[in-house]
């Protein structure tokens, strides 16, 4: 005899599936019932995601900037001083010491400045104060080639120039004088004699010094200003290879009988500090940065607690009509993630912004790593997962006869 199926028993729910591709829109519903809210709490994260990402974008741009720079003016370049005696006075260089460098078989080119005591001002009548710290150096006539510098205007010292009242001014002595032009019309009163100003130097990144210098030749020190012109500094370009062979014996050549006494250099170092300060800064945005975040996460966490308690009936409704607390669990969890999601997503377009305007008002090359942009997303949903979490379980821990009390 053929057996009937049995009958359902009355008040069975069957079980509920939740597939993986309702997930997102699921979400998506519950974040637009609460659209306000859900806005001002993903900005908490878009700030924070920001902040990040364009504080690692421009300090990648900078990076990128100076070692472009420190290519371009080759790390090839040294520098001579003369240091301290052991009683504190400054010594003096040998008026040889240029052209012993010079010997050394790697290095290319050597050029020195020689100390002038005198002072430079706009004309005779009235000397400025503002121009009391430009310093009169003499200069050899490679010395621009050796820097690989520019002028702003005019000819740098000639080997005629050099023996006649001809100065040439650094880009910050220029300003100070008022000077914008360098065609041998316009004079300056130095060390009580007329010299004409035959040239203005672009700033030089390897030697900012001579940028508040005025520069005239050798010759002209010696017989019309009776210097000396003892050589303070000399500038010295290698062959790149042999940076580190020359460093070594440089002191030694330019002083030999008292090798320490001089004090070799190389520019570059500078710069490189220069990144190197710049990263404590960058350390202290990217702390103020993970401040903003984890704020915003406080944030995504309190919405979500708050929703839970205002969708009391709506989990009590699913929950009767047979979802599983995983399924609850997994909506609210997805509701947090889609929140942090969207903030981290319009953060990291608002940091690569802020760069690329950043360096483009500086006049760099935007560096936004596209690594760093999904990395910040990432940490975004990371966030809201985990904020999202407490929320999650305490909605699912809700029984659906206590849930379903306030309809």
């Amino acid at each position: 005899m053929r057996r009937r199926p049995a009958a359902p028993r009355t008040g069975a729910v069957p079980g509920s599936r939740l597939r993986a591709r309702d997930v997102g829109g699921l979400a998506a519903v519950g974040l637009r019932s609460r659209l306000a809210r859900s806005v001002l709490s993903a900005a908490g994260i878009a700030l924070g995601i920001a902040t990040v990402v364009s504080v690692l974008g421009i300090s990648g741009s900078s990076r990128a900037q100076l070692v472009a720079e420190i290519d371009a003016l080759g790390t090839n370049l040294l520098t001579v001083t003369p240091g301290q005696s052991f009683t504190g006075q400054t010594v003096t260089l040998p008026r040889t010491a240029p052209a012993m460098v010079r010997r050394i078989g790697p290095v290319i080119a050597a050029s020195a400045i020689g100390d002038v005591d005198a002072s430079v001002y706009r004309n005779d009548r009235i000397p400025s104060v503002n121009t009391e710290a430009i310093t009169v150096y003499a200069a050899d006539t490679s010395l621009l080639a050796t820097l690989q510098g520019q002028l702003a205007s005019g000819t740098f010292l000639s080997t005629a120039s050099s023996r006649f009242p001809a100065v040439v001014l650094g880009a910050d002595a220029a300003s100070a004088l008022g000077i914008d032009r360098a065609d041998g019309s316009v004079q300056v009163w130095l060390a009580g004699h007329w010299f004409s100003v035959v040239g203005i130097l672009e700033p030089l990144p390897l030697a900012p010094d001579l940028d508040r210098t005025a520069l005239i030749g050798y010759g002209v020190a010696e017989h019309l200003l009776h210097s000396a012109a003892s050589p303070v500094e000399i500038y010295v370009r290698t062959r790149p290879a042999s940076v580190a062979a020359v460093t070594s014996v440089l002191a030694a050549t330019a002083d030999p009988e008292a090798p320490q006494d001089a004090v070799v250099t190389n520019p570059t170092d500078a710069l490189t500090a220069r990144a190197d300060a710049s990263a404590a800064f960058q350390s202290l945005f990217l702390g103020l940065g993970a401040v903003a975040l984890l704020v915003g996460g406080i944030g995504i966490a309190n919405v979500m607690v708050i929703a839970v308690l205002e969708r009391r009936g709506e989990i009590g409704l699913r929950r009767a009509l047979g979802a599983s607390r995983m399924h609850i669990g997994i909506q609210f969890t997805a509701e947090a993630g889609l929140l942090a999601v969207a903030g981290g997503a319009a953060g990291a377009v608002l940091g690569g912004f802020a760069t690329t305007v950043y360096a483009a008002a500086r006049h760099w090359n935007a560096v936004v790593p596209v690594p760093v942009l999904l990395a910040a997303v990432g940490i975004a949903l990371l966030l809201g997962a985990v904020a999202g979490l407490y929320p999650a379980l305490r909605a699912a821990r809700l029984a659906p006869a206590e849930a379903l009390r306030i309809i």
